[in-house]
């Protein structure tokens, strides 16, 4: 019979899969990128490689924790959860192209439970954040190339959005920034990445202490 942590874990990685292969099947593929332009996207997949390499721990398939690119990952999804509902609710449009949501099981799938269920098993069942310099040196990795995507390729590739100063960068309030403004919220939220790592380190260290791992006799 299943424990309950594998029971978890089949839901994180089937839910992921699910939506991986419907933004595959299903995704805007219109414009160059597809949805592939978005930073939710990229924590999806993400989120779903991350998932099956718990699967594949869990199952004794490996032995590889993968430390850094989940801890990686769980601080992307939180970021992507943090900006979108941020600048939703200031201006829906500067996120989504009428200003309303989408499908609201996939809304909340990318922008709230799918992050959610991925940090949960970073911090009490895979337990990780015990050392810093492999997630960083992934989130330094993973948001500049999301940066080089979106300023040297999408930008470029596609004529929309439409904003003040540019058009083509994936989410429409870019295009009303100068490139200088544009530095400021990159260099800005990566701060901000920084300091979730921490938080989570922090949450992480505490749950460790407060419930240690059992080990058998």
């Amino acid at each position: 019979m299943m424990n309950k942590r594998r029971i978890f874990r089949w839901i994180v990685f089937l839910l992921a899969a699910f939506y991986c292969l419907r933004t595959l099947f299903f995704g805007d593929f219109s414009e160059f990128g597809g949805p592939f332009r978005y930073l939710t996207i990229w924590a999806l997949f993400c989120s779903f490689f991350a998932a099956s390499r718990m699967m594949a721990l869990e199952e004794g398939r490996s032995t590889r924790r993968w430390d850094g690119f989940v801890c990686m990952t769980a601080v992307i999804n939180a970021m992507v959860v943090f900006l979108y509902w941020r600048l939703f609710f200031a201006d829906p449009a500067s996120v989504t192209r009428d200003g309303e949501l989408g499908q609201i099981y996939l809304e909340m799938y990318l922008h709230g439970l799918g992050p959610a269920l991925q940090i949960a098993d970073t911090l009490f069942v895979h337990r990780s954040y015990r050392k810093l310099t492999a997630p960083l040196a992934w989130l330094f990795g993973v948001i500049a190339a999301y940066i080089a995507w979106a300023e040297l390729v999408v930008g470029p590739m596609n004529d929309s959005p439409v904003g003040a100063v540019t058009s083509g960068l994936p989410y429409p309030f870019l295009n009303d920034l100068a490139l200088n403004g544009r530095a400021v919220f990159y260099g800005s939220n990566f701060a901000v990445a920084l300091v979730m790592l921490l938080v989570f380190a922090a949450v992480a260290w505490l749950i460790r202490r407060t419930f240690p791992v059992q080990t058998a006799p």
